[in-house]
């Protein structure tokens, strides 16, 4: 796997990606060429031109030659994912809907479609027409049955502690970021490298492999690096190519100490306070208090807390005296042990290490 391990290759997609081995990924990021449809120069009001998306790479025939290359790259795709691996999908309303029904019929399991939407898009010059103001990404499953990643708390934090939603307000590459060749865009659909830090941050974890087929000049691969992940990518045009191997030779990976996330609470042991009384951990009549050692309550034989009127579970009570729809009791409630001050939740998490062991 070692050569498939950080790793850039100049060649062809479709050939390239036949030499790795089966199930070698955990995340699969593709932004496949669009097969965008101009037809003619776009100009502006003023009969200037409109440097658009009209590469080569990005021309198909038909919608039928656009449909047999997409379900060859996929089910390629699908081979090298791990069976709790996921993909990533990118693209317009030009091809995205075809995108979506391939990866259905390819047995992939949608999870979200996320829009992204753009807070600096190109105006819509003519007037004929809503600006298009987003592009679309599909984020799927291997199947049905995978345990994919999603670092849910992670998410959370990185938007002030709201849930993360499916609408993200994100600009385009743009600024020192861009990438420039006499003054001239080397790649006319670079992504920014926050789009990319997003979709790591929330499917992989640290030491992951990352895969992007379609590499473009190199987003993909220089935020995992940056994040401490494996990648690998394939790119054929060499003008991009080269970029991408310049790029990632300045991208320094962030410090090991500062890339530990959040673990999701799901991914965490599930042990009941009442297990605690159960095990002798802590006794019936044991005294609880608050931080400020203000508050008492008394622990009942079934596992319940009971402060004057109140009782119920430890977070019930704790809501109750805090005035709040739900508080949690673990990092509420103290008690004594053997003369010291400790928060209850160190002694579930005491009892989680040793039934490790």
């Amino acid at each position: 796997m070692l050569k498939f391990s950080d790793q850039i290759v100049n060649g062809d997609c479709l050939q390239e990606i036949k030499k790795i081995p089966d199930k070698s990924f955990d995340l699969i990021f593709a932004d496949p060429p669009y097969n965008l449809q101009i037809g003619e120069k776009l100009t502006r009001p003023d009969a200037s031109k409109v440097k658009g998306v009209n590469d080569k790479w990005d021309q198909f025939n038909s919608f039928r030659h656009y449909d047999e290359f997409c379900i060859a790259w996929l089910n390629e795709c699908k081979r090298i994912l791990k069976d709790n691996g996921s993909i990533w999908v990118i693209g317009s309303y030009h091809n995205i809907f075809r995108l979506g029904y391939h990866l259905q019929n390819l047995d992939y399991w949608l999870l979200n479609d996320v829009i992204w939407r753009k807070n600096n898009p190109m105006p819509n010059f003519r007037g004929t027409r809503f600006t298009n103001a987003h592009e679309t990404l599909i984020w799927a499953s291997k199947n049905k049955k995978s345990k994919y990643t999603f670092n849910y708390q992670s998410l959370k934090c990185l938007n002030d502690d709201l849930q993360m939603r499916s609408d993200w307000t994100l600009p385009i590459c743009n600024g020192k970021e861009r990438l420039k060749k006499n003054g001239k865009k080397i790649h006319s659909t670079q992504k920014p490298e926050a789009l990319l830090h997003r979709i790591i941050l929330a499917t992989t974890n640290k030491g992951d492999t990352i895969f992007d087929p379609f590499l473009g000049t190199g987003t993909t691969a220089v935020v995992a690096k940056k994040l401490s992940r494996k990648y690998f990518g394939i790119e054929r045009d060499k003008k991009y190519f080269k970029a991408a191997g310049e790029r990632l030779k300045k991208t320094k990976v962030i410090e090991d100490e500062y890339l530990d996330t959040i673990e999701n609470n799901k991914s965490k042991p599930r042990i009941p306070f009442g297990s605690l009384v159960e095990l002798g951990i802590l006794k019936p009549g044991t005294t609880l208090f608050d931080p400020k050692k203000k508050i008492n309550a008394k622990i009942m034989a079934d596992g319940s807390i009971k402060y004057k009127a109140s009782e119920g579970s430890i977070h019930k009570v704790a809501a109750t005296i805090m005035g709040a729809e739900s508080y949690n009791g673990w990092t509420y409630w103290h008690c004594n042990i053997n003369g010291s001050t400790v928060v209850i939740d160190s002694l579930r998490q005491k009892f989680i290490t040793e039934t490790k062991d």
